[in-house]
């Protein structure tokens, strides 16, 4: 996988269970409305080994792929999660979450970037999605710096916890070969 000079984006492995625990719960506030389902299951080290198992059998299956962003340390700063995957038409989502500490750096943009560069070359998926709600400025800005377009607004497309239904905005990247 690409590396830069303070990260480098992988699957997760075993070791990371405290870690990746650790990160998901110090970012309860931030994750708990969009990354709610990761968020959930990560809420101590063994959930994070039996989360980590199933992404691994995810991946195997080509179901859906999650890959740790890892800082120079590397420790798991972050998540990339390429989901909703249909393998018919060659689509797919982006979801992501970094850690409170690591924003602002292009550390997200240049992981999504890498993502899709695996997603299109690699995995040989035709359209990507990503989609943000209006109030969450820096995931729409990703979206934006890595070439995504908005396509709509979705009403009513996502159920926060404690929430009632938001409209989401739909941003799409297609594959030019």
């Amino acid at each position: 996988m690409k590396k830069s000079e303070l990260f480098k984006i992988s699957y997760l492995n075993e070791t990371d269970a405290e870690n990746l625990c650790h990160m998901m719960t110090s970012n309860t506030d931030i994750f708990n409305r969009f990354f709610t389902k990761t968020l959930s299951q990560n809420q101590s080290a063994e959930n994070s080994r039996l989360y980590i198992s199933k992404k691994a059998k995810e991946i195997e299956q080509k179901i859906e792929f999650t890959y740790a962003i890892r800082y120079k340390n590397n420790k798991v700063i972050g998540l990339v999660i390429l989901k909703e995957l249909n393998w018919d038409t060659g689509e797919g989502e982006l979801a992501y979450c970094l850690d409170k500490k690591h924003q602002g750096k292009g550390i997200i943009s240049q992981s999504v970037k890498n993502i899709v560069e695996l997603a299109f070359e690699e995995l040989k998926l035709k359209k990507l999605k990503i989609f943000a709600h209006n109030s969450n400025v820096a995931s729409i800005r990703v979206a934006e710096k890595t070439g995504f377009l908005w396509i709509k607004t979705l009403s009513e497309a996502y159920q926060p916890p404690n929430e009632a239904p938001l409209d989401m905005e739909l941003y799409e990247l297609h594959y030019e070969r």
